[in-house]
């Protein structure tokens, strides 16, 4: 039909009576808070579909009788006062135990700086883990009211809404979001004039809007460009989350960090931690350096300053996933920060240089050279993120190095299924204040098997519902034959059938090896084509729209799809997001993740799903490494990153499908008299049981709070004594140690004897020449330890320190040690020594080292 078509939207007047649901629609509350997002829904649940779940939108286009209904139907006005009165109360509870006893919620303040965070699909400013993982730590940080503020980036378009086309190609769209819809509300002046920020950014002064989310207990602050005393190019910064060229890249990262400390002074707050979550926001480092000399600090001691209270968390070991700038991009856009330091441009530069690339600026490097608390995001990734980012301590072997890890968690109420939780609250009311007690989760085993089995049943008919709708409205727009749309659906059109579902959805990286299953097809054929025994597999994800082999994953799943013999077997779905993954981790039976070992920095999706009883089948990288414990699901044992890939795919893949064929098909199919596997249950419960206490994001801030936030206060406020001079001291020692340390030696003054007898003591003496050093500025350590029987590596078990003594005839200094060995037989020791300074926040953190 030709001629142009116009919109208007009608709006009804939300009753009096109802005048809560604004105030509800205007808070993040509702991503994690089910009866709350239900008040909307039941009004209208094809409106609250076609709005995208976006309850400002909702409420301006709901029909006027729906609201009018409403508020004669009893039942609903009683849900609508409960959610009105649990959201009162919640925003006005007290900071909570756990982390108020090493924060002071009246002084205490963090600042967590992201570019991306993923609350819920109706403010879509997130990619992919990292912004789930954002947001589940600033709704963690809201439950346990912690004193914390966020800040990002407020994109016009945000990441890419996805569709998969007839022949399999991803068709990446992006959509123009209306602020006026989103749950966020422009920040003003006392004047109510626009707050604007400005930042430097090559030779030009940038304006930001600041526009403010809250989300329960704590403030989300977020930095527009798009505003009118820009030019065209400027308000294009914010406008896509990872799009653009390296030139937008810089200059999203200049906005954010720099920018964001400004948005920060601009509004009152100072900060006493500042967290960067990914080296996006590092640049907030210079900010803060540029604050310190501007106020008259010099710069070695404004560094000291700066990384004494900042915390910087990397989140992956792929080398993409760092960003690195050319030194002609940094000279460009930072040459007035530089000027304000008032250092060389090469000096700046080796704030994010690298062993490896001296010529590059790297945002990892300078998060953690501004920063004394670093983290990765599993056991297993901070061990990597240890030996991948070695060079910042050159002579500290990657096992003793500042880099620890903090486990990532999920937020469990946002996560777990509705019918799980309303299991719970009617027979275990205190679950929510127990979330990281691992002994009261046995309660579990309390629920009936047959209950328990129903309940996952029932979601998992409801996520196939919901899947056959999407794949019905795909393979309808891409005008597929309605046969070929009934072969595809002939089994999620039947949603109570008894089968065996298997997912995988995630971003399509090539290291997660998304089509690992297809390396033995013909062992793929015959399990999921068993007719006693059916199995389904179903696949999600999207790729970036410049990561060409990515899409090419998705262009294979679907070929494979399309298979005579995988239609209906295998199933693809498009433009995989937050809400979609609350059903499918609810819904399927097995979450699997093939990940090659070790880039799988942490892998929330599958604590998401084991929380609910799904099983994971995953390679044992990531958090799975800690999770997993033999009774919670089946493990792939890593080969390795020294094997030959196609070696490693083809073992690997074939473990997995040994584990379905053996272990996973066979036990879900071994039912008793009653109609269920008893042992699956067993394992559903246990997958709870062992995930919910330890993987949830409660524990994850929890354990921030107490290994990184309060110790960072704490070295902030020693390097600030006497109007910063221990800052000052601690700079000028270190700058003396980088040019002395090349000049010492150390050596034995006597002969180690060949043998002792037992509890007899050892005594050793130390010469060390130390040139302008003193005793006091260095430490001398015995190290005792083992023989790894396989590796031959020295393992340490024991270290002794040596006391200094008084200098030889040749006026080295002397260090002295008398220790017993109390084991007969062979021991093994090592001698070392290394700067050390009380002020320092970790022993080792100047990354010198000299062995005997």
């Amino acid at each position: 039909m030709s001629g142009t078509e116009f919109l208007i939207e009608v709006q009804g007047k939300v009753p009096e009576e109802l005048s809560g649901l604004s105030i509800l629609a205007n808070d993040l509350t509702y991503s994690w808070n089910r009866k709350i997002r239900s008040l909307f829904h039941r009004l209208d649940r094809q409106l609250w579909s076609d709005c995208g779940h976006i309850p400002k939108v909702f409420l301006r286009r709901v029909d006027q009788k729906y609201l009018e209904a409403a508020i004669q139907n009893d039942d609903y006005m009683k849900d609508y006062q409960d959610a009105l009165a649990w959201h009162h109360e919640y925003c006005q509870r007290e900071t909570r135990a756990i982390v108020s006893n090493v924060l002071d919620p009246s002084t205490d303040l963090i600042a967590y700086f992201s570019a991306e965070f993923g609350f819920h699909e109706s403010l879509p400013i997130y990619s992919g883990g990292l912004g789930i993982l954002a947001g589940d730590h600033c709704k963690a940080a809201s439950d346990l009211a912690l004193p914390f503020v966020a800040v990002g980036l407020l994109y016009h378009q945000g990441y890419f809404t996805q569709t998969i086309d007839a022949n399999g190609h991803q068709i990446a769209v992006y959509r123009t979001h209306h602020f006026n819809n989103l749950p966020i509300k422009l920040v003003s002046n006392k004047d109510g004039t626009p707050l604007l920020i400005q930042v430097e950014i090559a030779d030009r002064v940038v304006d930001l809007s600041v526009w403010k989310a809250k989300a329960g207990n704590i403030n989300l602050f977020l930095l527009d460009s798009d505003i009118e005393t820009n030019s065209k190019d400027d308000r294009s910064i914010t406008y896509r989350l990872y799009g653009g060229d390296q030139n937008t890249r810089i200059q999203q990262e200049i906005v954010l960090g720099i920018g964001g400390v400004r948005t920060l002074r601009a509004l009152g707050l100072s900060p006493s931690v500042w967290h960067i979550n990914e080296g996006h926001s590092a640049f907030q480092v210079i900010e803060r350096l540029c604050e310190y000399v501007k106020a008259g600090v010099d710069y070695y001691t404004a560094r000291e300053l700066v990384a004494a209270d900042t915390v910087f968390t990397t989140h992956t070991p792929v080398p993409a996933g760092h960003d690195i700038f050319e030194p002609d991009l940094i000279g460009h856009y930072l040459s007035s920060y530089i000027e304000t330091l008032n250092i060389s441009f090469e000096e700046f530069l080796s704030f994010g240089n690298s062993g490896a690339d001296l010529g590059s600026f790297n945002m990892t490097n300078l998060a953690l050279r501004g920063s004394r608390f670093h983290n990765g995001v599993s056991k297993i990734h901070g061990d990597i993120a240890s030996e991948m980012q070695s060079h910042v301590w050159p002579d500290i072997d990657p096992v003793e190095n500042p880099i620890s890890f903090v486990t990532n968690g999920v937020h469990v109420s946002t996560f777990l299924a509705s019918e799980w939780a309303e299991l719970f609250d009617s027979r275990f009311p205190d679950w929510r204040q127990q979330l990281s007690n691992v002994s009261f989760w046995k309660c579990l085993d309390d629920i009936k098997d047959n209950r328990y089995w129903n309940i996952h049943h029932k979601l998992r008919a409801k996520m196939l519902k919901h899947v056959c709708k999407r794949v019905i409205r795909r393979y309808q727009r891409n005008g597929c034959s309605e046969t070929l749309i009934r072969k595809t659906t002939q089994y999620l059109a039947q949603p109570d059938q008894d089968i065996l579902v298997l997912g995988f959805a995630r971003r399509f990286a090539t290291y997660k090896r998304a089509t690992l299953l297809f390396s033995h097809e013909d062992r793929l054929k015959k399990l999921l084509n068993d007719p006693e025994r059916p199995v389904l597999l179903i696949f999600a994800g999207k790729a970036h729209p410049k990561d060409e082999p990515g899409q090419h994953l998705i262009k294979v799943i679907h070929d494979f799809s399309q298979k005579p013999e995988f239609i209906g077997k295998i199933i693809l779905l498009e433009n995989y997001d937050v809400s979609l993954a609350r059903k499918l981790i609810t819904g399927v039976d097995v979450w699997i993740n093939t990940p090659e070992y070790p880039m799988e920095a942490c892998g929330t999706s599958g604590q998401k799903a084991g929380l609910n009883g799904v099983l994971n089948l995953s390679v044992l990288d990531g958090w799975w490494g800690e999770g997993y414990n033999g009774k919670n699901g089946w493990a792939v044992i890593p080969h390795g990153p020294h094997y030959d890939p196609s070696y490693r795919d083809y073992h690997e893949a074939s473990d997995l499908i040994d584990i379905l064929e053996h272990q996973v098909i066979p036990t879900y199919y071994d039912r008793d008299s009653l109609g269920y596997s008893e042992k699956w249950t067993d394992m559903c419960k246990e997958s709870m049981k062992s995930i919910i206490p330890r993987f949830n994001s409660e524990r994850m801030v929890t354990e921030y709070s107490h290994k990184f936030y309060a110790p960072a206060i704490q070295q902030y406020q020693q390097l600030m004594q006497n109007q910063h001079a221990a800052a000052t001291e601690l700079a000028d020692w270190k700058q003396k140690i980088q040019r002395v340390w090349p000049e010492i030696s150390i050596q034995l003054a006597q002969d180690i004897p060949e043998a002792l007898m037992q509890k007899e003591n050892l005594s050793l003496t130390i010469n060390a020449n130390l040139g302008e050093l003193q005793a006091e500025d260095v430490r001398v350590e015995l190290l005792i330890g083992e023989k790894h029987r396989i590796h031959d590596e020295f393992m340490a078990k024991q270290a002794h320190i040596f006391e200094p003594a008084s200098p030889n005839a040749a006026g080295e200094i002397q260090f002295k040690l008398c220790t017993t060995l109390k084991d007969c037989g062979l021991q093994h020791f090592k001698i070392r020594i290394y700067p050390f300074h009380k002020l320092l926040a970790h022993p080792l953190e100047m990354g010198h080292m000299l062995w005997l």
